[in-house]
């Protein structure tokens, strides 16, 4: 177990910065994800940790030790990829052996780390079979089995569930982040998909164009997104422009004008304070929308329903709002569907549930 400090990490490749002085710290025995859309930086930035790549300035610290140039099989660290990256004429014993024989580990204890290893990983039992003959969730495990194998101080997954089915994606996030946890790993988590963060993360960072827009845990960042790329990606939001109005009597909460009207939320952050006159977003969450009464809030918003989608659990609307202000809205274990008729409806949102950016 060891945390892990990036300081100021730029990396160029030809004429594109793909890091552009990213800092960053990881705490010991973390799950940490590093988010983004594709091309953001957050695979380069993995393999910065892993070794493979050395940052043109910046330096990468394993605890107190400075690792920035230290070769990938002197890092101590396992590494899962997308591909699995299994070798076809491999058994699934040769396979997870490998890294342990490449350190030169006596057969003898050999034969018994990879026997708990398989176990760890529920396939004890499997040690003869090829890969051909492996479903793709077993593939997953053997690559899971093989970097956990050599007990690394750090634990790096690249976009590890991208390629199994939903059922197998839900099983597996179980899995790893229950092996972390038991075996008191720091592990680094790239992913685009940002209900991964969510579910597994102890705390993540969003990436976009080589920088880190936001640190924190996931419910953090989900609802306190510090701008409007985070609002966007972390999930579904309603943004609508405004102007901030007029110093409000509620401590910490701002009145913005806007096409539907006057809606009072709370800025992004602590080091964000609207001043009168200011063009600013309000990001509002679908869910966070409701056609129940709101205790304790002037929002509100009438206008009709323009589409539904019913989907089980939820129905997803498109309301038609004064102004020409359309919203998205989400509502939870529906008992009715309602329908496009024209009927002017009432919706009510939370303060708290309103979130000021900068524009």
């Amino acid at each position: 177990m060891v945390s892990i400090s990036i300081l100021n990490l730029t990396k160029r490749f030809a004429r594109q910065t793909v890091l552009n002085q990213v800092s960053l710290e990881i705490e010991q025995g973390e799950l940490f994800f590093l988010l983004g859309p594709s091309g953001c930086g957050k695979t380069t930035l993995l393999r910065h940790i892993a070794g493979f790549y050395e940052p043109d300035s910046g330096q990468i610290f394993f605890g107190p030790h400075d690792v920035t140039n230290v070769p990938p099989h002197e890092r101590h660290t396992g590494m899962m990829f997308q591909s699995y990256a299994l070798w076809p004429h491999l058994n699934v014993n040769e396979n997870v052996a490998f890294g342990l024989e490449e350190r030169s580990v006596p057969k003898s204890e050999i034969d018994h780390m990879v026997r708990d290893a398989l176990e760890m990983v529920q396939l004890d039992g499997l040690g003869k079979r090829r890969i051909a003959q492996l479903s793709g969730g077993q593939q997953q495990r053997v690559a899971l089995a093989r970097a956990l194998v050599i007990r690394p101080q750090v634990f790096l997954l690249d976009e590890p569930l991208s390629n199994l089915d939903a059922k197998l994606r839900l099983e597996m996030r179980s899995e790893i982040r229950r092996l972390c946890k038991q075996f008191g790993l720091t592990g680094i988590y790239v992913t685009h998909d940002r209900e991964e963060a969510l579910a597994m993360g102890d705390r993540l960072a969003v990436m976009d164009g080589g920088k880190i827009m936001q640190v924190g845990s996931p419910m953090e960042v989900y609802r306190h997104p510090a701008n409007q790329m985070v609002a966007e990606f972390m999930g579904e939001t309603n943004l609508i422009p405004g102007t901030v109005g007029r110093p409000c009597s509620r401590e910490g909460l701002h009145d913005v004008e806007t096409a539907a009207g006057v809606i009072r939320g709370r800025p992004s952050g602590d080091d964000f304070i609207p001043v009168q006159g200011q063009q600013v977003l309000l990001s509002i969450r679908p869910e966070a929308l409701t056609f129940g009464l709101v205790g304790d809030t002037p929002n509100r918003f009438f206008g009709h329903v323009a589409s539904a989608t019913y989907l089980g659990s939820t129905v997803q609307y498109q309301m038609e709002c004064a102004g020409g202000v359309t919203l998205k809205m989400s509502e939870l274990n529906p008992m009715f569907l309602r329908e496009p008729d024209g009927e002017q409806l009432r919706m009510m949102v939370s303060t708290r549930d309103v979130v000021i950016l900068r524009r």
